[in-house]
């Protein structure tokens, strides 16, 4: 999936904010979530999606910790996986490790089965997150400032939602290997050890780090109380043989518990708890780009109208090559990304390179943004009045902002209209309804199904204010989460064609709860999502009435960096070409 820094992948429940179905409900604070980023937490609250975990079920959980521990080589599989093994291990040799999750997330698809491939995303995503944990100086400041005792009372309080909400039965054995593992991994790290063992003897760093998981066995694992009592065992170890924090011991254990249930359940430091709000309630601190990450560069998608960056003359299809000093051809582009984060009405400085590739430095200002989730709207063919929007993703502010594009096009006539998800992560699971319910006059919308009987809910659609003008929705590979919900429900009820590629296949509800005992929140997946039809999205994804092979998107600019045009995208051509054959004037709501 594409990864968006300033628009996350979102699909939640702000609390407070009741769901479309009457069996809402709101437990101290409450997120429903549909999705992401990924990337990419809330008041001890939880909310649905639907969930996949890239385990086997029966996989043995030892298997795990060995491979954590003493990275064996995998055992020889068929062909296919093996070259996936071979790849993915090139990948880790250069600790290029947000591309080795990505490529074991994908080879997953293809070996559903491949318990070693399984193994290696989970050792590549602990590797990624430590780095990552590690370069926030919101988790910074947790370590410096909980004591032991605050650490593992946030980590007893994960553990219960873990056992309340989780989408499965949790297997308590396994996540404590999962949390051993990550502090293993973590004390291999450079950023780990040079910030809380600078002066440590190696040799007395290795030797722990090969014990941890020896010291643990024939500890009971039966309940979650067990666990709490044996990471407190490890961290008055670690600090005894070490000078180890015990509270980044905890929180260690913690991360690699949360990080490894399935791709999408993950802790959420200060800041990226703070960051979520903002992105669910539409708009951020930060400079106004939307960015993907190449292999040694930050592509700018688009920048937003009248946000700080536009101001100091940045434009869509420019890349971002270094963020205060630091190059995305040294450190990886996901972690120079996170440098363009921080307080409002700080500055920061940044290398453009243009597309002819000359570069120029520009400080820009961190200001608050307005996030807007539907952009270039206009009639891709005027003489048929076929009318275009493009939908990023789905915020509090979605349906507010799509009436408003729908009512201006039908002032002018509209006669039908193309709804462009391609690339939207997702975002929040009841904006996804209403937007829906805005093109359906009745039938089913959308199923959640949990572990949780209140996970399960069905959402239906309702006769009034139906815009009934002739639709199609376009859709990629990077189309997921919410925009799924959407996507599935227009395709299973027949209410208009789907064009482009096969979805993404996430059909999981992550609910966002924020911990009590610290500032920290957990992203945590709490249940599965179905379309209209019964289908699972997991893995399945949506599949295109009319397939027609991916192209850049309009308005978006290329592999060069140029703006490409609405001729030049041939999955929107065909959407105008299936619906100028069959217009109607559209009618009001």
């Amino acid at each position: 999936m594409p990864m968006d820094f300033s628009r996350m992948d979102l699909v939640a429940n702000l609390a407070g904010q009741s769901l479309a179905h009457p069996r809402s409900f709101v437990r101290r604070t409450v997120l429903l979530f549909c999705s992401s980023f990924l990337t990419a937490g809330i008041a001890s609250a939880q909310a649905p999606v639907d969930v996949d975990s890239w385990q086997p079920r029966n996989a043995a959980p030892t298997v795990v910790a060995k491979e954590a521990i003493a990275f064996d080589s995998a055992p020889a599989p068929i062909d296919g996986e093996t070259a996936a093994l071979v790849k993915g291990r090139e990948l880790e040799s250069n600790r290029m490790w947000g591309d080795a999750i990505r490529h074991y997330e994908k080879t997953s698809r293809q070996f559903p089965e491949s318990t070693s491939l399984y193994q290696r995303m989970v050792i590549s995503r602990l590797h990624h997150d430590v780095n990552r944990r590690f370069s926030d100086q919101s988790y910074l400041a947790s370590v410096r400032e909980l004591s032991t005792s605050q650490a593992l009372d946030v980590y007893s309080e994960i553990l219960a939602n873990l056992q309340t909400h989780y989408v499965e039965n949790v297997d308590w054995a396994r996540v404590q290997i999962h949390g051993t593992a990550a502090l293993e991994v973590a004390l291999v790290e450079d950023k780990f050890v040079d910030r809380l063992l600078p002066n440590a003897d190696p040799a007395k760093v290795e030797a722990f780090r090969q014990s941890i998981h020896h010291q643990l066995q024939g500890r009971s694992t039966a309940t979650r109380f067990d666990l709490r009592a044996s990471a407190a065992f490890v961290a008055a170890r670690a600090e005894d043989e070490l000078g180890l924090s015990g509270t980044a011991t905890v929180l260690e254990f913690l991360s690699g518990a949360v990080s490894t249930l399935d791709p999408y359940t993950r802790l959420l430091s200060p800041s990226q708890l703070d960051e979520m709000f903002s992105n669910i309630e539409g708009n951020f601190v930060g400079l106004g780009l939307e960015l993907k990450a190449k292999d040694d560069y930050l592509q700018i998608l688009s920048v937003i109208e009248k946000g700080p960056a536009e101001e100091m003359g940045i434009r869509g299809g420019e890349r971002i090559i270094a963020v205060d000093g630091v190059r995305t051809d040294v450190e990886e582009p996901v972690y120079v990304a996170d440098l363009l984060r921080g307080p409002e009405n700080s500055f920061a400085m940044i290398m453009v390179a243009n597309t002819d590739g000359v570069t120029r430095e520009v400080r820009v200002p961190r200001r608050r943004v307005e996030v807007p989730c539907v952009e270039n709207v206009h009639f891709v063919d005027p003489v048929n009045r076929v009318g275009y929007l493009r939908l990023t993703n789905f915020q509090k502010t979605t349906t507010r902002d799509i009436e408003r594009a729908l009512w201006d096009l039908h002032r002018q006539k509209m006669r039908s209209l193309i709804i462009d998800v391609r690339g939207n992560p997702g975002g929040l699971l009841s904006a996804a309804v209403e937007v829906a319910d805005r093109f359906l006059s009745d039938g089913r919308i959308l199923t959640t199904r949990g572990r949780n009987v209140r996970e399960n809910f069905d959402y239906a659609a309702h006769r009034p204010n139906t815009w009934n003008v002739p639709l199609a929705v376009l859709i990629d590979g990077g189309s997921a989460s919410a925009s799924e919900i959407f996507a599935g429900a227009i395709a299973d009820s027949g209410r208009g064609i789907i064009v482009g590629e096969t979805s993404y296949g996430k059909g999981s509800v992550q609910g966002i709860f924020r911990m009590q005992s610290a500032k920290f929140g957990l992203c945590l997946t709490t249940a599965k999502f179905y379309s209209p039809s019964g289908r699972a999205i997991s893995h399945n994804g949506v599949v295109p009435t009319v397939p027609v092979a991916s192209t850049h998107i309009a308005a978006r600019p290329d592999d060069e960096g140029r703006l490409v045009q609405d001729n030049e995208d041939a999955v929107l051509q065909k959407a105008a070409e299936q619906l100028s054959g069959r217009n109607m004037i559209s009618r009001l709501p």
